[in-house]
């Protein structure tokens, strides 16, 4: 999703505030269609009418129902990445990747509400888990994740991630036991974001504490 460009006085501008809504107004226009009569059934001319906007109008902002299908996932993710990016550097590696996502989650989920309902966030994600192409998609897309986060990784414990196999194996292992819980999730009835947490948090307390261990032994840990 493109930066909102802000005025001199910190608050985007009239122009920007107005593609922002219409941005928002399509995405939701699209998930609700996507959840409802299904992805393939679903028309770009269908989303665009369910706005009141052209064809053309909605490929400013999407280069197609693929990216509108995941675009919320895709910023979940990459506040997941930053969060990451700023744990405390005394912690090893799958307790940063542990805490940036369960500390984080009322950040992520204030996020993703201000784009689209909750609600509508996860019966995407159920549509994503039952809909072999944005499946492809999605994972296609997390494993693109989990090399970013890898080299963040590898940033934090000052070791090369093209030399070092940890970072890569670390996040392998830490995007395994989200990829279980998201299955897990989708299969279940309980459609809830604290749900999805809690799930996500069992699974993650039981991964071994080989890799949890810190490996860097030169580092002060104020």
């Amino acid at each position: 999703m493109k930066t909102v460009t802000a005025t001199p006085e910190g608050r985007p501008g009239l122009r920007e505030r107005k593609k922002r809504r219409t941005h928002d107004a399509l995405l939701r226009a699209a998930l609700e269609l996507f959840t409802t009569k299904g992805y393939e059934a679903t028309t770009v001319d269908e989303i665009a009418e369910a706005v009141d906007v052209s064809q053309r109008t909605f490929f400013r902002y999407f280069a197609g129902k693929e990216e509108a299908a995941l675009a919320v996932q895709d910023i979940a993710q990459e506040c997941f990445a930053e969060a990451v990016r700023d744990r405390p550097p005394h912690e090893a590696p799958l307790e940063a990747m542990r805490n940036a996502v369960l500390e984080g989650w009322d950040d992520i989920t204030e996020i993703v509400e201000q784009v689209v309902p909750v609600e509508l966030y996860l019966r995407s994600y159920r549509m994503v888990e039952s809909t072999p192409a944005l499946l492809a998609a999605h994972l296609r897309r997390s494993d693109e994740t989990a090399e970013a986060i890898a080299r963040i990784i590898a940033e934090r414990e000052g070791v090369d991630v093209d030399a070092d196999p940890r970072p890569r194996v670390a996040v392998a292992l830490f995007s395994g036991v989200i990829r279980v819980t998201e299955r897990l999730w989708a299969l279940g009835e309980d459609l809830n974001m604290d749900t999805m947490r809690d799930l996500m948090a069992v699974h993650l307390d039981a991964v071994r504490p080989a890799l949890a261990e810190k490996w860097r032994t030169d580092r002060r840990t104020d």
